[in-house]
């Protein structure tokens, strides 16, 4: 992760994945199979754009 990473919301990160529900992306996230995020002080959950590129990359590995 660069000193410049940018931080994605999860709708941004829904948008990324094509369309996959909130409700999925939770439950992949309860089971921990989706990407790393970090829980800011106001609750909100981010992403970095470099995890979702480093578990899209470990998904695509597996297919």
């Amino acid at each position: 992760m660069s000193k410049h990473d940018e931080l994605l919301t999860v709708r941004q990160v829904l948008d990324e994945l094509g369309g996959v529900s909130r409700r999925t992306f939770y439950r992949w996230r309860e089971i921990g199979k989706a990407p790393h995020g970090i829980r800011l002080p106001n609750g909100e959950l981010r992403i970095y754009r470099s995890e979702l590129n480093i578990w899209l990359e470990s998904l695509r590995e597996v297919a």
